[in-house]
């Protein structure tokens, strides 16, 4: 049976050795361990089942156990900073279902972002914080609430508005329980919705918008049939009673996904405006 999962390193884990067209180099950062894996080629990325791109995975302390850990929070935005354009507007989307714990990653993530298109020069000027980078928000919700795909509603507000780029949000699969809550993944290659747990949407990224995408999440779920597959070695079709997908979280997943949220807020209000400091960003969203 087909193992999911969204996580490029996960992708890698599973093959007997790094194929061709595929780079990986591990470092390590205080307490996370960083993992960038570059797919070069279509060779690397037919291996792979990745898009050409960079992914970088970090691994880090459990998000339900600290808060405002700063080392993470400068090791993230250092990272996410790699990947973004450093001049041009921004589209910032959070993917997912607001009223689905698990899922609610991207919502609440896009609460936190600092929204700026609105912002004049004069309003500026009064605020302290001119020059800075134009920012457009949207929580888009998904098909069965709206009624619409959500590549859809981006493909027209991408015609309208132009930004330079996205920052797509969305929680993520995992194929390991150990990596629930304590791994982010940060891509330049844009996002499969739903891809992790076998309810793919259309992909987001340059290839169908005509824009740079970058993805970033954190995985939530664990597929159940993959889950029991890796753990007995045998058929995951015992975890799909009557046909029927399940998925796995963590018990503490509401306060996973809020501090996950935050924590991603945060590092993608500091990588967009690094020239104001953090104190601000939070006065101007309070």
């Amino acid at each position: 049976m087909q193992k999911r999962t969204d996580l490029a390193l996960e992708q890698s884990e599973m093959l007997s050795a790094l194929p061709e067209g595929v780079d990986c180099e591990e470092t390590k950062k205080g307490d996370a361990v960083i993992t960038k894996i570059t797919v070069k080629d279509g060779l690397g990325a037919a291996a792979l089942k990745k898009p050409i791109g960079v992914y970088l995975t970090l691994e880090v302390p459990p998000f339900t156990d600290s808060l405002n850990d700063e080392e993470l929070i400068s090791t993230l935005t250092e990272n996410l900073a790699e990947l973004i354009p450093k001049k041009g507007s921004a589209l910032i989307v959070g993917l997912g279902n607001r009223e689905i714990t698990p899922d609610a990653l991207g919502p609440k993530a896009a609460a936190g972002i600092l929204a700026t298109r609105q912002i004049g020069p004069e309003l500026q000027r009064i605020a302290g914080i001119e020059g800075i980078r134009s920012v457009s928000v949207l929580a888009p919700g998904v098909l069965g609430q709206t009624g619409i795909e959500v590549f859809n509603l981006l493909h027209a507000l991408v015609d309208e508005i132009n930004p330079c780029f996205l920052i797509v949000i969305d929680a993520l699969a995992s194929r390991y329980l150990k990596r629930l809550g304590c791994t982010v993944q940060m891509c330049d290659s844009g996002i499969e919705p739903g891809a992790g747990v076998g309810n793919a949407r259309k992909e987001i990224s340059r290839k169908t918008l005509g824009v740079p995408v970058i993805a970033i999440g954190v995985p939530t779920v664990v597929d159940a049939a993959t889950l029991v597959t890796d753990l007995t070695g045998g058929s995951g079709k015992i975890a799909e009673p009557d046909g029927r997908q399940m998925i796995v979280t963590p018990r503490e997943v509401d306060l996973l996904i809020s501090r996950a949220a935050a924590l991603i807020a945060d590092c993608i209000n500091r990588a967009l405006h690094p020239e104001i400091p953090p104190e601000l960003i939070k006065e101007l969203l309070s």
